[in-house]
């Protein structure tokens, strides 16, 4: 049983290099009232580092919840996508994709992958909003509550 679920905030993983674009998105999920703890990596590198527990990393904890720019430097986030999920625990950690990133390709090969939603820059707040809900409550439904 997963015990050290109930109760706890999300934890959310916010992969962008966007200065500007990591501060909308947290103000949105504040604004939002969606209960989470976040860590933020501006590349791809360091982020992999975090997820795979490498490093200054080897007690970080495992995201519920990635969101995750393709365009980084260092280590690219489609590069760091197919990672996540071909790696027998994180692939089933919801990603979402929030990137300026418009073409066909990017799309499918993340449809392909089996992102949880892929958002287009200038992202839509409300709909992103709602989307990390659905996704916060797909979350605690998964816990299980102890019988007493």
């Amino acid at each position: 049983m997963r015990f050290e679920n109930i109760g706890r905030p999300m934890e959310i993983l916010l992969v962008e290099d966007s200065l500007s674009f990591a501060r909308i998105t947290i103000q949105a999920l504040r604004k939002g009232q969606v209960e989470h703890r976040m860590t933020w990596f501006a590349d791809g590198n360091r982020a992999s580092d975090f997820l795979f527990q490498r490093g200054i990393y080897t007690r970080a904890p495992e995201p519920d919840l990635i969101l995750l720019d393709l365009g980084l430097p260092g280590k690219d986030g489609r590069e760091l996508l197919r990672e996540i999920k071909s790696d027998g625990i994180l692939h089933s950690i919801p990603v979402v994709v929030m990137t300026a990133s418009s073409a066909w390709e990017d799309m499918q090969e993340c449809e392909r992958l089996g992102v949880a939603s892929y958002m287009t820059k200038p992202i839509n707040l409300p709909k992103f909003l709602s989307l990390v809900h659905e996704l916060n409550h797909y979350w605690h439904e998964d816990m299980i509550v102890p019988v007493v």
